[in-house]
């Protein structure tokens, strides 16, 4: 079975504390040399082997170190430094065969994939020629030394800049029907998600330059959650937690790629936290899984993958109103929580503890949350046709205490009571038939590191 590798990236650091702290759980550790000691390194055998018995062999085996990522996106980044990347990833990797651990520990270099040039069809896909004199060195360094080619993989970028040629589904791994895949016409392979062509275009670039053979590793995927309101409209929280969903998910199932189908892409993602200091667009402060304060953005959903991860670290979640919902579809399945799906609505009567404020969205929140809650948060049970989705921020309010919720005092509460919302429209109760959905359960994720990636 292919390894999966779910991984939280933050940054390329490496802090012996931090290594020493993977230790002791079984967690596969890549740690990586800052761009900013490539050159040394690439200069100097003398310093490439002291960089690794400080950062490596001084954590074996308490911690399961298994590849090296040198520098990150040097290509693209910092091309004058390019020519000294192949012998720093050679410098690096002698080091490790003095030490017995080059069979344990690969050694590599992370890519951005705007280095592979026209990338759609994937298998007509090749690299910049003009790099041509470090790649192939570089990929017949990854092939004799069973390493892989590190590539990062955003399709977000590629649906930004698309210009509309690229549907939002098809970046988001959503369901598309057999007439708006992509094909490949010179191989006839059909493309359901951007991440698949993007890959398979790397694999259709090695061959070009006959390497048929090597793996790739994505090092960084992911989405953000927030983008400036007129330029990055679809940086927002639900595209977020739908593409990092869809990804783990993907990726879980052993799908693969179209060229290289079952064979699962494993892949690290972007990132742990939102860095508040980030400069340039609004969006590139907000790819984290987690505000600073360790509050996570928002809650991963996935079903139907065996292992299931996600970043709810409380295991308090609640059921809430989508922002964007139509207000007549909030009321038919407030009306079907409150009537057929047997919720106790009396909290919302007036001069009850949640009948302010009085509107459909308030009132179908505490609705669906008290249903979720009442159906121990089982899949399905927070969708309500789509107008539903999971938070882990607790919406109690004043002397409004919602179910699942621990309250002011600390304690469980099981009763029932609701959220506030801004929206005008009143509600009132009666029913609505609901189909179920495909909401997932929330999952807690392996592990989250800092300054190391997590394999």
């Amino acid at each position: 079975m292919a390894l999966l590798l779910l991984l939280l990236l933050m940054h390329f650091l490496v802090l012996p504390l931090s290594v020493s702290a993977a230790g002791g759980g079984g967690i596969r550790v890549a740690v990586s040399v800052p761009n900013d000691q490539l050159l040394g390194i690439g200069q100097s055998n003398a310093t490439a082997a002291k960089w690794v018995s400080r950062n490596v062999i001084a954590h074996v085996p308490a911690t399961n170190i298994t590849s090296i990522a040198v520098g990150s996106e040097i290509l693209t980044t910092l091309p004058n430094a390019a020519p000294l990347i192949v012998s720093a990833l050679t410098f690096i990797h002698s080091a490790l065969v003095a030490a017995n651990l080059d069979q344990q520990i690969k050694v590599s270099t992370p890519h951005s994939s705007s280095i592979i040039l026209d990338s759609f069809p994937p298998s007509q896909a090749f690299f910049n020629r003009t790099w041509n004199p470090v790649m192939v060195p570089l990929l017949k360094f990854l092939q004799s030394t069973g390493s892989y080619l590190m590539l990062n993989v955003y399709p977000y970028y590629d649906y930004q800049q698309s210009n509309g040629v690229i549907p939002l589904d098809y970046a988001l791994f959503r369901p598309l029907p057999p007439n708006k895949e992509a094909v490949d016409p010179n191989t006839l392979l059909h493309y359901t998600n951007v991440f698949d062509a993007v890959v398979d275009a790397a694999y259709f670039a090695m061959s070009d330059l006959n390497f048929t053979n090597i793996p790739i590793v994505v090092t960084e995927s992911g989405w953000p959650s927030k983008g400036d309101s007129s330029s990055e409209p679809d940086a927002t929280v639900d595209n977020a937690n739908t593409y990092n969903s869809n990804l783990i998910r993907h990726v879980l199932n052993n799908t693969g790629t179209p060229k290289h189908p079952g064979i699962a892409v494993s892949t690290y993602i972007y990132e742990l936290y939102n860095e508040d200091l980030r400069t340039g667009p609004t969006s590139e402060k907000y790819w984290g899984l987690f505000y600073a304060n360790g509050e996570p953005v928002y809650t991963l959903h996935l079903t139907g993958a065996g292992t299931i991860f996600a970043n709810d670290t409380t295991n308090q979640t609640f059921c809430v109103t989508k922002s964007n919902a139509d207000a007549k579809m909030l009321q038919a399945a407030l009306d079907w929580a409150c009537g057929p799906g047997k919720v106790d609505c009396s909290p919302l009567l007036q001069g009850q503890p949640c009948y302010e404020p009085d509107n459909v969205v308030s009132h179908a929140t505490y609705a669906f949350n008290a249903y979720y809650q009442k159906m121990a948060k089982s899949p399905g049970t927070c969708d309500f046709k789509g107008v539903a989705s999971i938070t882990t921020t607790d919406p109690s309010h004043g002397s409004c205490i919602f179910p699942g919720s621990f309250g002011k005092k600390g304690s469980k509460i099981n009763g029932t009571l609701l959220a506030p919302s801004n929206s005008t429209s009143s509600g009132c109760l009666s029913q609505y038939h609901y189909n179920g959905g495909s909401f997932t359960s929330s999952v807690i994720l392996v592990a989250l590191l800092l300054n190391v990636f997590v394999m």
